[in-house]
């Protein structure tokens, strides 16, 4: 069965938007003063800083020593210390979020 909306009627009272209706949104919106806000965190401020001061973000050598150390497998995982900075970060989250 062939559908064919050629004696379709438009809707009565349908909304469409004309050119006049664009032009004022897109006025609307270049005039809206911006109401959102950013604020970094603590971290991420002293992160910034690190970088805008040219220090090293990370330690290139240490990087090819774990690198060199896992490809040749001597590289060991210590889960003692994995989870002892899982639980630093856990509690310095709660203590951001309760300040």
């Amino acid at each position: 069965m062939k559908i064919n909306d050629a004696g379709k009627k438009p809707i009565e009272g349908a909304h469409r938007p004309t050119q006049a209706h664009a032009s004022r949104d897109v006025a609307k919106s270049e005039t809206a003063a911006p109401s959102d806000s950013v604020k970094l965190s603590a971290q991420s401020q002293a992160f910034a800083g690190v970088v805008s001061a040219g220090g090293p973000v990370f330690d290139a050598k240490k990087v090819a020593d774990i690198k060199a150390a896992i490809a040749n497998g001597t590289f060991k995982v210590n889960p003692e210390r994995i989870a002892d900075g899982l639980i630093d970060t856990a509690r310095d989250l709660i203590h951001q979020r309760k300040a």
